[in-house]
């Protein structure tokens, strides 16, 4: 099979040929159909976010089951699928309760194994981690879906809990950032975007974003969160991960208010110094979101199929797994473009 791979840390992933993936006794085999391009490939990519070399990346897909294993009971070759990043064994309490996304051996396809910049790609534990699709559901717009999309969608319907009228605060304004920004405001919330590129901000705002704050010539973005807010946010995102960004979000909240770090900390920045003394005095929530289980799909899939939600929108430009390599490479460069997505 054709797929994308990189040698080293750094190195230019290259279009080589593979043998197929085996089928797991209690999984299946994909057909992708396609795979997003998404910062989390690019910190395996970069070393910061350790991998077996040498590696296939992606972790973002949609497609067809081609095969399936002899334990699984609930999919058949020819199921239209997606599913979710994180992979739970299917066995231990916390897949048992649904909660797949925090189980221990967890597998994840372009991390813990081959991803899916390839034809094909195995996924462990069919009957706990596939999502079925609607058949109106295109694979580019399921694949947008990714880490990214579903990442926020928990992140602020779940975690944030988000109401009509709350003010949502969403620090950086990448792929995880606009979705939240989509999904508030179809949710009702005034919606606060800050990014440092005034791109990056005015897609913001053509998603719903009803105020903007450049951090580049802002001092103190917590400060001018609260007053856009009238006493700071009901919940806020760092949809991006940074020490810096985790403070911030923090220290914009209104009392009783709800931070969720959804963007990904990694090394020395997984540590930020967050103000606990607000925390404890102003009874502040701290959510961390990892994705979202299987069993949190139906709601969003529901909200899509009804035109309320467009993750197609944020979609800048489909590729071919040729141009893979080069695309993951690009984001050593901020872009405002949109999300990439290869279609095989």
């Amino acid at each position: 099979m054709k797929a994308v791979m990189y040698q080293q840390y750094g190195a230019l992933p290259a279009l080589v040929d593979l043998p197929e993936p085996e089928c797991p006794e209690d999984g299946v085999v994909i057909s992708v159909g396609a795979t997003g391009v998404c910062r989390s490939d690019w910190h395996a990519w970069k070393g910061h976010d350790p991998v077996p070399l040498p590696h296939v990346p992606g972790h973002e897909l949609a497609g067809v089951v081609a095969r399936v294993g002899p334990g699984v009971r609930h999919w058949k070759p020819g199921d239209r699928v997606t599913v979710p990043f994180v992979c739970g064994c299917g066995r231990c309490t916390w897949c048992q309760s649904g909660e797949a996304q925090v189980c221990p051996a967890q597998t994840q396809p372009g991390f813990t194994g081959h991803g899916s910049f390839a034809e094909h790609v195995a996924i462990h534990g069919a009957d706990t981690n596939l999502v079925r699709l609607p058949e109106s559901m295109d694979f580019v717009t399921a694949a947008s879906l990714g880490c990214r999309f579903a990442t926020a969608f928990r992140a602020v319907a779940n975690h944030g809990r988000i109401g009509p009228g709350d003010w949502l605060a969403v620090h950086g304004c990448g792929g995880v950032g606009l979705s939240a920004v989509m999904i508030g405001a179809a949710l009702g919330a005034r919606v606060v975007a800050v990014d440092v590129s005034p791109a990056a901000l005015e897609r913001a705002r053509s998603l719903g974003a009803e105020a903007v704050v450049d951090a580049s010539s802002t001092p103190d973005v917590a400060a001018a969160i609260r007053d856009l807010t009238g006493g700071g946010a009901h919940v806020s995102v760092d949809a991006f991960g940074s020490p810096e960004l985790a403070v911030a979000s923090v220290r914009s909240l209104r009392r009783r208010g709800r931070h969720v770090q959804a963007g990904l900390l990694l090394g020395p920045s997984s540590t930020p110094p967050l103000p606990m003394d607000l925390v404890v005095s102003q009874e502040l929530e701290i959510y961390g979101s990892h994705g979202m289980p299987a069993r949190g799909y139906p709601a969003m899939l529901s909200m899509i199929e009804d035109g309320t939600l467009r993750p197609g929108d944020l979609v800048g430009q489909v590729i071919g797994l040729e141009d893979a390599g080069a695309a993951l490479a690009a984001m050593d460069q901020p872009s405002a473009a949109g999300m990439t997505v290869v279609r095989l």
